[in-house]
C-alpha cells in the first residue's frame, strides 16, 4: 500500500456557485474577451459584460417557466455557444444541468432523463428533439424542450422579460458550494449507466486547481497575448466540461467547434494557444501529416524531420550542436507547417482517455507543441493527475492534481480522494458503497504505479484482466494502446480471457487505408474485407503486433490476430462516446471471429 497527497494550490469557495464567477468576471474585467462565437462564417467576440447579460437574460427565461431550485436540466447538443451559455444559466437559475452525447439513442436518452427527472431538456436541432419525442410518454418529469435552431434562447429571453434581475441574484446567491452542480452519466461500458453527483465544490477544486497547476495553458506563459482554446471534444464529457469552467475562471478565450472534417480549417482561423485532445486525435494529425508527405514524394524529409523531433525531445534540452542544427532546418521545413494545422499558436495540449505513447509525444514535444498526459475519472471531475510545466515525465500520466490524495493498494488499484471527487451515485447506493469505503477512499478499478517521483504509471484496468488458462494475467490496454499506435491501426481488442494464448481482434484505420493500398500497389477499390487475407496487409499488421509485444512479456503477446472488415466508433456501438472500447458488446458480436482464433 502506497499514499501520496498533495496540498491544493488554490482553494475552494465557501459558499455560492459556479455562476458567481461569470459575475465576478464582469465586475472586475467586463471588457475581457472571454469567448468567440462562430457567426455568419466569422468568428466574434463576447465580452465577460455582455456574457453576464445573457446568463441573466436566459436564466430569467427559466425561473418564468417555472424551473425550481434543485431542478435537472438535460443538454442534448454537440459543442456551440449555446451549450455553455445554456450551462451557466441554469447554475445561475439555482438548478442543475445534465449533459447527454448526440450519439446517444432514444432508449440512452430516455434512461438518463428518467433517472435524472430532468424537468426540461435543451435540444440542438429538430433531429435531436424527435429522439426525445420518440420516449416522451416515458418522462413523466418533463415539461419543457427547448430548441437551440428554433430560437430557444430567444423565446426564454422574452419569457423572461417582465422579471427583474433580482430573481436572478436570489436564486444565484441561494446557492450552496455543495449543492449540485450536474449529473454526468457514466459511459455504460458495463451496464446500465450511472449518474455521478459532481457539486460546485467538485468543480471548483478540480477546475481552480488546474487553471493554477496549469498556468502556463489558462493563463499564458508569457509569450502570448491572450490564452485561448477551441474546445472540440464533447463538453457532455467531463474533460471537455472541466476546460470548460477552467476557461471561465481563468478568463481564458473560449470557442466551440463541434465538426471534426472540418476543425483543421477553424483551428487555423481561430489560432487557439492550447487544446484539449485525446489521443486518437492527435494520432489523426502525425498520421495525415505523414500521409500528405509521402504522397506528395516527401516522405523521405517527413521522416527524418519526425526522427529529428523524437530525438531532440528525447535529448531534453541537451541536444549536441549536429542535432540542434537539424531541428532548425526541420523547423522551418516541416515543423512549423505542423503548427501552421493548428493554427500557428498552439504551444501545449491536454491529453487525456487513454495513454498517448511516448514516440507521438516526444514527437510533439520535438515539433513545438508539449504534451501534457492526464488521467482521471467522471467521479474525479476529470483531471485526478497531470503532467505540467511543474514536472512532466513521458510515459506516465503525471502527479497528483494538487488537492488529491492517491493510494495504491497491494493488488494495484488506483484509489483517489479529495474534494474534486464524488460523494455517490444518483439514486444508486449499492453502487456507492461498493465504490467508496468509510474513509472516503474512491476505488477507481484503474491499475498503476507510482514512481519515486511521484508520477504515476497506469497499467490496465481491474475489470478487463484477462487470465489465461495458465493463470497469467494480462492487463490488455497495455498492448492495445501500442498496436494501435501504428497508422494502418483503427483499434486493437486483446483476447483471451480463459484462453492458452492471446489475441487481437484488430480494425483498419479508413484514412490510412486508401493510401496504404495506393503504395502496396493494390486495387484502390479493394475494400478491407477484400484484403483480410492479403499477404501484404497481414504483413503490415504483423509489424503492428510485433511493435506492441515489445511492450510486454512473451506469455502477455499476441499470438493471433485477424483483421475485422469493420470500424469500431460510437455510432455502430463499440465505442463510449468518449472512444473507449465496449468490450463486451464487441465479444459478443464478434464471438464467431475470436472463437476462429483459438480453432
Amino acid at each position: 500500500m502506497r499514499e501520496l497527497a498533495v496540498p491544493q494550490l488554490a482553494a475552494v469557495p465557501d459558499s455560492g456557485g459556479l455562476a458567481d464567477v461569470v459575475f465576478t468576471n464582469a465586475d472586475e474585467a467586463p471588457d475581457s474577451v472571454v469567448f468567440r462565437r462562430k457567426v455568419g462564417g466569422a468568428w466574434r467576440e463576447v465580452t465577460a459584460a455582455q456574457f453576464r447579460t445573457e446568463v441573466v437574460e436566459v436564466a430569467k427565461g427559466l425561473i418564468a417557466e417555472g424551473v425550481r431550485p434543485g431542478d435537472r436540466i438535460a443538454i442534448l447538443s454537440a459543442n456551440c455557444y449555446e451549450w455553455t451559455l445554456f450551462d451557466f444559466a441554469i447554475w445561475a437559475a439555482g438548478a442543475a444541468s445534465v449533459p447527454i452525447y448526440v450519439t446517444s439513442s432514444a432508449e440512452q436518452i430516455e434512461w438518463i432523463m428518467s433517472d435524472s427527472g430532468a424537468v426540461g431538456v435543451v435540444a440542438e436541432n429538430a433531429e435531436l428533439a424527435q429522439r426525445v419525442d420518440q420516449v416522451r410518454d416515458k418522462l413523466g418529469a418533463l415539461e419543457h424542450v427547448w430548441r437551440i435552431d428554433d430560437e430557444a434562447v430567444e423565446s426564454l429571453v422574452g419569457a423572461g422579460r417582465a422579471l427583474d434581475d433580482s430573481a436572478v441574484e436570489e436564486r444565484r446567491t441561494a446557492v450552496e458550494v455543495d449543492d449540485l452542480a450536474t449529473l454526468i452519466y457514466t459511459s455504460g461500458t458495463t451496464g446500465r449507466p450511472k449518474g455521478v453527483t459532481l457539486t460546485h465544490r467538485n468543480l471548483f477544486a478540480s477546475c481552480n486547481n488546474a487553471v493554477e497547476y496549469l498556468a502556463a495553458l489558462f493563463k499564458g506563459d508569457g509569450t502570448v497575448d491572450s490564452p485561448s482554446t477551441l474546445l472540440f471534444l464533447p463538453l457532455a464529457h467531463v474533460f471537455g466540461r472541466m476546460v470548460e469552467v477552467g476557461a471561465v475562471i481563468a478568463r481564458a478565450t473560449l470557442g466551440h467547434w463541434a465538426d471534426v472534417k472540418t476543425l483543421t480549417d477553424n483551428l487555423a482561423a481561430f489560432k487557439p494557444t492550447f487544446i484539449l485532445s485525446v489521443p486518437y486525435v492527435l494520432e489523426k494529425v502525425y498520421n495525415g501529416a505523414r500521409q500528405k508527405a509521402h504522397a506528395g514524394g516527401k516522405g523521405k524529409i517527413f521522416d527524418a524531420a519526425a526522427a529529428t523531433a523524437i530525438a531532440w525531445s528525447e535529448a531534453d534540452g541537451k541536444a549536441g550542436l549536429g542535432l540542434k542544427v537539424k531541428h532548425a532546418v526541420f523547423d522551418k521545413l516541416v515543423y512549423s507547417k505542423l503548427r501552421a494545422a493548428l493554427g500557428g499558436q498552439v504551444k501545449y495540449a491536454i491529453s487525456g482517455g487513454a495513454a498517448l505513447g511516448l514516440r507521438l509525444t516526444h514527437f510533439f514535444r520535438g515539433v513545438g507543441i508539449t504534451v501534457y498526459e492526464g488521467y482521471g475519472l467522471t467521479e474525479s471531475t476529470a483531471a485526478s493527475f497531470v503532467n505540467s510545466p511543474f514536472g512532466a515525465k513521458p510515459g506516465t500520466v503525471g502527479r497528483p492534481l494538487p488537492g488529491t490524495a492517491v493510494r495504491i493498494t497491494d493488488d494495484h488499484e488506483i484509489q483517489l480522494r479529495g474534494d474534486g471527487v464524488f460523494t455517490r451515485y444518483w439514486q444508486n447506493e449499492t453502487a456507492t458503497s461498493e465504490s467508496i469505503d468509510d474513509d472516503g477512499w474512491f476505488a477507481t478499478g484503474d491499475l498503476g504505479e507510482l514512481d519515486d517521483d511521484g508520477f504515476l504509471k497506469i497499467t490496465g484496468r481491474k475489470k478487463e484482466i484477462l487470465v489465461t488458462s495458465g493463470g497469467k494475467n494480462v492487463a490488455p490496454s497495455v498492448i492495445e494502446d501500442r498496436i494501435a499506435a501504428h497508422p494502418l491501426v483503427g483499434q486493437a481488442l486483446v483476447v483471451g480471457d480463459g484462453q492458452k494464448y492471446i489475441a487481437a481482434l484488430i480494425t483498419i484505420d479508413q484514412d490510412y487505408f486508401g493510401y496504404w493500398k495506393t503504395t502496396a500497389g493494390k486495387d484502390e477499390k479493394a475494400t478491407v474485407g477484400d484484403l483480410a487475407e492479403d499477404s501484404d496487409l497481414n504483413a503490415e499488421i504483423q509489424k503492428a503486433v510485433d511493435e506492441g509485444n515489445l511492450a510486454v512479456s512473451k506469455a502477455e503477446s499476441v499470438r493471433k490476430f485477424r483483421i475485422l472488415d469493420t470500424e469500431f466508433n460510437p455510432e455502430n456501438g463499440y465505442l463510449t462516446p468518449s472512444l473507449k472500447l465496449k468490450r463486451n458488446v464487441i465479444m459478443k458480436d464478434f464471438s464467431n471471429e475470436v472463437d476462429a482464433l483459438y480453432t
